[in-house]
């Protein structure tokens, strides 16, 4: 709900505050799960802590965004991008270990120490950076692409998961549908709009965000899907399954030592180009696998794939603020965390609802390892067609930023 006006109340209160704030809300949304003892107060605790985290990730890019000159603007990623690429594959290892050998509430407990940490670093280091005037916040713009994401968001999630009775989950996905969709409408009818859609003029800006959002979806689904086969279909327990797609971060931590040094020998049109298909393949090689692969085997191809997602993310990430200005910062910061949540989502969705398609087309309700290959493949293509976008980009896209072409 709250990522839309994120880039504005930053920009508003100072980006210090408003993140400072953004861990404390996050922090104590932590505790009060940890410490809930029904559903409803476990629901109301998860929605603190989204509203934290919400404000979290815009806001941070934007201070980062802000601080650093174009042409270092790839090795700062480089750092940003680490826990996006590290959460969905060593969370289940981690949370796994904690719920086997210690208690489900130390899964919320854990950030406190973390929380306190971060807070000290921002109030120490990050400059309290402010506009001086500001228009008034578009309230209605607000609520239709907040509140439309949301609802979206909830519709997909429950896609293909059975979580609320179809007629609801139809209800979100169609509203949240229509209100994203009417947002366009409102935009060009009022002068300062939440979000500024003319931010997708720019060439780069367009692709970093839209085909990125393609290939997210994609990837989204296999945090979703690979766990499931691994414990479904191969007869692992989460700690085992953990562990194993903890080969994914290796190769993720191990392709930021040459994100930078490739992205300036080949730039960022033929990187994201080929690195798209060698992704997206990657993504039907899990279809493969069977109960029979050697653990070894499905290590070494989750580790080079975590090695092109590492770098796909980050020429992602650098590519669409290649030619944003200072001034619009704020906006896009908030556009992109906007995209890539709502791409996650779809993943997760999209590869729910295919792997119930093949279990259904092959006639039998239950999910078996067979099952999978054809949901592998499914997101696969989908993620593939990001590839287009980037091979219709000039050959200097971005040139400024990954440093391509200089001294040539």
């Amino acid at each position: 709900v709250f990522i839309p006006i994120s880039g504005w109340v930053a920009d508003r209160l100072g980006s210090r505050t408003v993140f400072a704030s953004a861990i404390v809300v996050f922090v104590a949304g932590s505790l009060l799960c940890a410490v809930s003892s029904t559903l409803v107060a476990f629901v109301a605790a998860r929605f603190l802590q989204g509203i934290g985290g919400a404000m979290m990730v815009p806001v941070g890019r934007l201070v980062l965004l802000r601080a650093v000159p174009k042409d270092e603007l790839v090795a700062a990623l480089n750092y940003l991008t680490i826990p996006a690429l590290l959460g969905p594959v060593t969370g289940p290892a981690l949370g796994g270990a904690i719920t086997l050998y210690f208690h489900w509430r130390w899964i919320f407990l854990i950030n406190l120490p973390i929380g306190v940490l971060g807070l000290y670093l921002v109030l120490r280091h990050i400059p309290n950076v402010k506009e001086p005037e500001m228009p008034p916040l578009d309230l209605a713009g607000f609520a239709l692409s907040g509140v439309g994401l949301s609802v979206l968001m909830l519709g997909l999630s429950s896609l293909g998961g059975h979580l609320l009775p179809g007629k609801i989950t139809a209800a979100c996905i169609i509203l949240g549908a229509l209100a994203l969709a009417a947002y366009p409408w409102h935009a060009r009818r009022v002068a300062h709009p939440v979000i500024d859609l003319s931010l997708f003029k720019l060439p780069t800006f367009h692709t970093g965000v839209l085909a990125g959002s393609l290939f997210r979806i994609g990837v989204g689904a296999t945090p979703f899907l690979l766990p499931l086969l691994l414990q479904l279909g191969f007869g692992m327990n989460p700690l085992q399954s953990g562990l194993l797609t903890c080969a994914t971060a290796v190769g993720a931590m191990f392709m930021k030592t040459l994100t930078t040094i490739i992205l300036r020998q080949f730039g960022f049109r033929k990187v994201l180009t080929v690195n798209a298909f060698v992704a997206s393949a990657g993504i039907g090689v899990f279809g493969l696998f069977t109960a029979g692969t050697p653990h070894i085997v499905i290590f070494l191809v989750l580790l080079a794939s975590g090695c092109v997602r590492s770098l796909q993310f980050t020429a992602l990430q650098a590519i669409s603020f290649a030619e944003v200005t200072r001034e619009t910062m704020s906006q896009a910061s908030s556009i992109a965390s906007m995209a890539q949540r709502l791409a996650q989502s779809l993943g997760v969705a999209l590869g729910a609802y295919a792997l119930q398609v093949s279990s259904l087309a092959k006639g039998h309700t239950d999910v078996v390892s067979a099952d999978f290959a054809p949901a592998f493949v499914a997101v696969a293509l989908l993620s593939a067609v990001s590839l287009f976008f980037h091979a219709a980009l000039p050959a200097d896209a971005g040139a400024e930023v990954s440093g391509h072409g200089r001294g040539r």
